[in-house]
């Protein structure tokens, strides 16, 4: 993210009516530029605004309230690329300590003014016809399709009868009868495959009714679905069927496929049982109301239309699987779409599927999904700003408030306006969605001098994994000597606004570090935490009691961290080496030595489960200082050499595991056999040529 300060901007700042109080000469000195302090910008001062409008230079206002009004005089001035909107009213003016908001006052404009948007990111192209799935009980799913023929191109599935209903008289769009077996694809391409249950097919049928009035149990109903129950097995219909051949009660193929841009489903169960549903799925069940709603909301997908790809990818780094054996699956569990799934040794995500919450990025240990919207670097540099201008201004104890652009701000604004608003200390920034605030963007955060940072979880599907990731933080920050809680994951909506209130009013500040950190967040995960976790144990208040810093910090399970013990069971395979996606466990170029690099270690358990020995455990811990850095042995074996020769034959333990195992088989049942299994193999021919009793292969039996 570039820096785009312009000393000649005009900057416009309105305090609602003398709702709150501007610093006009505070502010205008930390901002570099031309600041206008307003009493009622969008009324009687508009003619100011105005001015700066045809001044040519970039202009920036303080009001998001009223970017209609100011946003349509920019048009008629020309001015529609040079306007730009920040909110200072809900974020720090109306609040109950708005008297000492000065410095996030600055903090807040200095953002506004001196960094450029993010990096756009690469699109998903969508596009969606009116070819409109209904499938429901057949009341239902043909009422709709009656009503949405003239706007939509509609299929009807019926699944279930309802009594009286009654198939169109006008044969102008397809009706089905059956159970639907799979759901999949996305917008603009769903497939639906089920399996022809009614013995008439309603694709043949020419809807005569013949069969309706041939059957003496009226088992036919004006639906054209057949009731087995009642059905005695006359066959009237079929033969009243005659050459149409539409009637077929032993019918053998009855798969069928057809691929769809929308889909009603009117279903009791739904389809798709996910926590976030797809575009242009919708399953309103059985109420009226919100089948109407879902069908008005149906209709805004017919289209083109171009959305982010939230979240990349990087192959490189998936320890979900390796040789078939599976280890991290957190974001396939965490997925709300069910964007994510297993394709062999790495991940696959779905951009079409993907709503950009961000979970899996937050619980991915390795970094191998990043999301993009924005990116890690350019919400540091953000949180950077803001904190250093928050700091330059004579803010102190700041906490930064990372929530969504959505819900989030909709709680922080019905905050502002029935309650105390946020505290003076508290930083918002925004982002699209919260659930993407990883471990790296807390204890970056941290690093860069924050003494706390809050997460506010409105919008979000499940906050457990947020909740997670600020547990396994705030034991490493208490670990080292931060007093305090530094971490919290605010679970609050618009609704409930009151308990964001509690949540920070009542937050006491912790211990920050002395010196706020240089570097910038980085793109890759690991590298920005290790670079937070180095500055927080540089500056830690540990270091500085007798007891000194600890050596090591245990963690739950869960955590990105840890080491990998081995016991005697170990063969020195090396099995495990090839499985480890991050390079923590090694073979030594010089011994039969397994080495281990904590560092790198993911406790992705790859290691665990590839382990034919069940020799290895992972422990999630954080090992301080340089030692986490370096190589060093877990397990050590001589080197094995055949009896005859001297020759090195491998690692002693998997030598004397291999003999182990094939002593017990007849081959080896005399000690001369088993005595040529401690020789290489040129000398176990040469002694079985000696001996001449050499078993002969059309000797051996099964």
């Amino acid at each position: 993210m570039s820096e785009r300060h312009d000393p000649t901007a005009r900057i416009h700042l309105c305090d609602c009516n003398r709702s709150f109080v501007l610093d006009a000469g505070r502010l205008a000195a930390n901002a570099g530029a031309t600041v206008q302090c307003h009493h009622a910008l969008c009324a009687g001062e508009l003619p100011a605004l105005d001015a700066s409008l045809a001044s040519g230079q970039a202009v920036l206002v303080a009001c998001t309230q009223e970017t209609a009004l100011f946003g349509e005089l920019a048009e008629e001035a020309g001015a529609g690329e040079r306007i730009r909107f920040f909110n200072l009213r809900e974020n720090a003016g109306w609040s109950s300590e708005a008297a000492a908001a000065t410095p996030k006052l600055a903090a807040l404009i200095a953002a506004a003014t001196t960094l450029a948007d993010p990096e756009p990111v690469p699109a998903v192209q969508m596009a969606a016809g009116r070819s409109l799935l209904i499938v429901g009980e057949a009341g239902a799913a043909l009422g709709w399709a009656e009503r949405l023929a003239g706007s939509f191109e509609p299929a009807v599935l019926i699944t279930a009868r309802t009594q009286d209903a009654e198939l169109p008289a006008v044969n102008a769009y397809p009706v089905w009868s059956g159970k639907p077996v799979a759901l999949s694809g996305h917008l603009g391409a769903y497939e639906l495959e089920w399996t022809q249950q009614n013995p008439i097919d309603l694709e043949l049928c020419v809807r005569c009714n013949a069969c309706v009035k041939a059957c003496p149990e009226a088992a036919i109903g004006w639906d054209l679905q057949v009731d087995v129950d009642a059905c005695r097995s006359h066959r009237a219909c079929v033969a009243a069927c005659g050459e149409i051949g539409a009637i077929d009660f032993a019918r053998a193929d009855v798969v069928r496929r057809e691929r769809f841009d929308l889909v009603l489903d009117l279903s009791t169960e739904p389809l798709l049982k996910r926590v976030e549903l797809p575009d242009g799925y919708a399953a309103p069940g059985r109420d009226p109301f919100e089948q109407a709603l879902a069908v008005q909301a149906l209709g805004e997908f017919v289209g083109e239309f171009e959305k982010p790809r939230y979240v990349a990818f990087e192959a490189g780094l998936c320890a979900h699987s390796r040789a078939k054996k599976t280890g991290c699956t957190n974001c396939i569990e965490a997925c709300a779409t069910a964007a994510i799934r297993s394709q062999g040794d790495v991940i696959a995500v779905d951009p079409w599927l993907c709503k950009g919450c961000g979970t899996c990025s937050t619980v991915c240990p390795s970094g191998a999904l990043s999301f993009q919207y924005p990116r890690v670097p350019e919400l540091g540099q953000r949180v950077k700003t803001l904190l250093a201008e928050y700091a330059r201004a004579g803010g102190s104890d700041a906490c930064v408030l990372f929530h969504s652009a959505a819900a989030g701000d909709a709680t922080i604004a019905r905050l502002a306006r029935r309650g105390r608003g946020l505290p003076a200390r508290v930083i918002p920034v925004e982002v699209w969605s919260a659930d993407a605030v990883g471990l790296d963007l807390m204890l970056g955060s941290l690093a860069l001098g924050a003494c706390q940072v809050a997460v506010l979880a409105a919008g979000s599907h499940d906050a457990a994994p947020l909740q997670a990731q600020a547990g396994h933080g705030q034991v490493i920050l208490s670990a080292l000597g931060y007093g305090g809680e530094h971490l919290r994951v605010i679970e609050a909506d618009a609704d409930d606004w009151q308990a964001l209130e509690r949540a920070l009013h009542d937050w006491a500040p912790a211990i920050g570090v002395a010196e706020p950190a240089r570097f910038q967040l980085l793109p890759k995960k690991r590298e920005t935490l290790d670079f937070a976790l180095r500055h927080l144990v540089a500056h830690a208040p540990a270091a500085h009691t007798p007891a000194g810093l600890p050596a090591t910090i245990a963690l739950k399970t869960g955590a990105p961290f840890g080491q990998v013990l081995v016991s005697d069971a170990c063969t020195l395979c090396m099995s495990c080496t090839g499985a480890c996606p991050a390079g923590a466990l090694r073979a030594a170029s010089d011994a039969y030595r397994l080495e281990f690099v904590e560092k790198n270690c993911l406790q992705c358990g790859l290691c665990e489960v590839s382990c034919p020995e069940s020799a290895i455990t992972l422990e999630p811990r954080l090992l301080l200082g340089e030692d986490a850095r370096k190589a060093r042995a877990l397990r050590e074996a001589d080197v094995f050499h055949c009896t005859a020769c001297g020759k090195a034959m491998g690692a002693a333990p998997l030598i004397e595991s291999m003999i182990a195992r094939l002593s017990g088989h007849s081959m080896f049942a005399g000690e001369a056999e088993r005595a040529r299994l401690r020789m290489c193999a040129d000398c176990r021919v040469i002694d079985m040529m000696k001996a001449g009793s050499a078993v002969k292969a059309w000797d051996l039996t099964e």
